[in-house]
């Protein structure tokens, strides 16, 4: 029978598993977070106070069950989030039946497993860092569990120590693993058709009251952006993502334009091109923004007809791709019947006040330039900016333009682009991102999701599409200082100023990560190796140099080994006695050939009186740990190396 975990070992099994599920946190369900929070503490408890494992009638339905709600929730268990949640519900059960060392190693390397496959979801640095912090916990446990304990003087912290050196000598190889396996076109767990990949982030394709909340107040990276020449202007760098033309009275969305439609022309008077490359962060989504306004689609994505680019596929990996802009360029200048009909759309029955204004704006003689100066100097004049704006009814335009009158850029935009319509001015609503921190050492802009942001197009004759943004006409700090002058600290502390500092200056940190490690594809291995004459499409070189390494590293690891073992310390009750030795010799009385513990002790006495009492406890306590037990218990190993450090020798032999 296999003997039973010790307090310390199954402490750390429990620490490594709590650990391994919180990496797959953003992705748990409640449903099952709660219950597993509730077994783990439940499972220490009882275990603390004696009990052994859990009866198999009671563990085997709990791992139905899970199985039976994964399938129900997601439809199978085949693919990365429904397989991750198994994972992390299995593993839980397995502390259940946990309560010898074998057990505890089969849990540990299924817990590696799991907390590899939280990589599946996103691989930002930070984050990477947090899963080496609990693979070393993992090892730590592993280290734990030896059958010839380490026993040192603070039980946790050798463990942990010895892990992180198993983790830090495992680098280099890991490393060369990194550059010589040929990469591959796809990722090599494959995926189910369609199966999003961690959380979808950034815009989407409607837009209702309050939608861009979450956003505002998402720090998180979004794109960085690095420029051939100079910087734009804060008033120029508008990311042109999603175009809004559907309005039902509540939500806006992109609809759909039948037939095949050509892309909207620039104008004559655009301006020179501006050609820069954008890194964008994974958002399951297919919408790449691009400086408005884009000239051409990148390298697999297509353009819209109202010059938005979207990719052949969703943006599951970060994604680079270069694009020329023409800044503030006009768009269509002839605008086609059916699309004028479309950005003249407004539902029959919603806002019926901001109906009669546009009318009355109308009626009185108003050109369009001039209904557009009105509607800019009423938001000017009366309206606040804020990310918290009261809530709104049925007629939510009405509401807003009335009562209210506090909102941020969704809110305006939509209002000013169903005022316009009323009022027979072709509009349509534009999303996107705005601003971005620029950071001067790097020269590359940082785009967050709080810089995301909403504004309109109208369509004036002769002139084409331009862009009107009805924020800045009530917050001009939004457009010229970027976000977070505009949205204040709406998420509390975390949203401060010098957070926030400190955020963009450690982005450095992450784009460095992003296009040295998430982004080294096949061309970059390439371009890495050829000087090495390891460049070409031959994966049997790569593999057969990452073999002659491995063999070098093992034989170098055997010789370590080989000659590190002679001049090995022993266990932690030989390097207790050890230090004894080394402590007495530096003041006169070193070790003798072939002399044992008790003549030890004789001499002592004799050449040192004083130390008689402070040294003979030790050595009749080493004796009796050394030779009168089989095994010594940690307790009082650690005990007498505590002694032996605490022993202050003060009376020198003299020669």
């Amino acid at each position: 029978m296999s003997e039973r975990l010790s307090t310390i070992p199954f402490t750390l099994l429990i620490a490594a598993v709590t650990a391994t599920c919180a990496m797959h946190i953003q992705h748990l369900p409640l449903w099952l977070t709660l219950p597993m929070l509730v077994l783990i503490a439940w499972r220490g408890l009882s275990r603390s106070r004696g009990a052994t494992i859990v009866s198999a009638w009671i563990r085997i339905p709990l791992a139905v069950l899970v199985l039976l709600l994964i399938v129900r929730a997601y439809g199978n268990v085949v693919g990365r989030e429904p397989g991750s949640v198994l994972g992390c519900g299995l593993l839980v059960l397995k502390l259940l039946e946990t309560d010898t060392p074998r057990d505890a190693r089969v849990a540990l390397g299924f817990a590696s497993f799991v907390l590899m496959a939280a990589l599946l979801f996103t691989q930002e640095l930070v984050f990477t860092l947090t899963v080496c912090a609990v693979l070393v916990l993992q090892l730590a446990t592993l280290v734990a569990l030896q059958p010839a304990p380490l026993i040192p003087s603070k039980p946790l912290r050798a463990p942990l120590r010895l892990a992180a050196l198993l983790l830090g000598t495992g680098l280099p190889l890991a490393a060369a693993a990194f550059m010589l396996i040929p990469r591959l076109a796809v990722p090599l767990w494959g995926a189910t058709r369609n199966e999003p990949v961690g959380r979808s982030t950034g815009l989407n394709e409607r837009m209702s009251p309050d939608d861009f909340t979450p956003l505002l107040i998402d720090d998180s990276p979004a794109f960085r952006v690095d420029f051939t020449d100079t910087l734009p202007l804060a008033k120029q760098r508008y990311f042109r993502t999603i175009v809004l033309w559907n309005f039902d009275g509540v939500e806006w969305t992109r609809g759909h334009m039948h037939g095949n439609i050509a892309v909207e022309p620039l104008g004559d008077n655009a301006s020179a091109n501006t050609d820069y490359t954008i890194t964008l962060e994974p958002t399951n989504h297919r919408w790449l923004p691009a400086l408005d306004v884009p000239v051409q689609a990148p390298d697999a994505a297509h353009m819209t007809f109202d010059r938005t680019l979207v990719a052949n596929a969703a943006v599951m990996q970060p994604r680079q791709y270069r694009v020329q802009s023409m800044l503030d360029a006009p768009l269509a200048p002839q605008l086609d019947a059916t699309e004028r009909e479309r950005a003249l759309q407004v539902p029959m029955g919603f806002n019926p006040r901001t109906r009669a204004l546009a009318r009355q704006w109308r009626d009185a003689g108003d050109d369009d330039a001039a209904i557009i100066r009105k509607a800019l100097e009423l938001f000017h004049a009366r309206f606040t900016y804020t990310l918290a704006p009261p809530p709104v009814g049925r007629d939510s335009i009405d509401d807003f333009l009335f009562v209210t009158q506090r909102g941020f850029c969704e809110h305006y935009s939509s209002a000013f682009v169903f005022l316009m319509r009323a009022a027979g001015i072709p509009a349509r609503v534009v999303t996107g991102y705005q601003g971005g921190w620029w950071s001067p050492s790097n020269r590359y802009l940082l785009v967050r999701q709080s810089d995301a942001h909403a504004w309109a197009e109208v369509w004036l004759p002769g002139r084409g599409w331009q862009r009107v943004d009805p924020t800045a006409a009530v917050n001009p700090a939004r457009i010229e200082l970027g976000a977070p002058a505009a949205n204040g600290h709406p998420g509390g502390w975390e949203q401060a100023d010098w957070l926030r500092t400190l955020r963009n200056h450690l982005d450095i940190a992450n784009r460095l990560w992003t296009q040295g490690i998430i982004r080294f594809d096949a061309l970059r291995q390439r371009s890495a190796l050829t000087p090495f004459g390891l460049g070409d499409d031959n994966p049997g070189k790569l593999l057969l140099a990452l073999a002659v390494i491995l063999c070098l590293a093992m034989i170098a690891a055997t010789l370590w080994a080989m000659a590190s073992s002679t001049r090995t310390q022993g266990d932690a009750l030989d390097r207790a006695w050890a230090r004894l030795l080394a402590k007495l010799a530096r003041n006169g009385i070193g070790p003798m050939p072939a002399e044992g513990p008790l003549d030890l002790c004789r001499r002592v006495h004799r050449l040192a009186p004083a130390l008689t009492a402070d040294v003979n406890p030790l050595v009749d306590d080493y004796v009796h740990l050394r030779y009168g037990v089989a095994m010594p218990p940690e307790a009082r190993v650690a005990a007498f190396a505590r002694a032996v450090r605490r022993l202050e020798v003060r009376h020198r032999i003299k020669s």
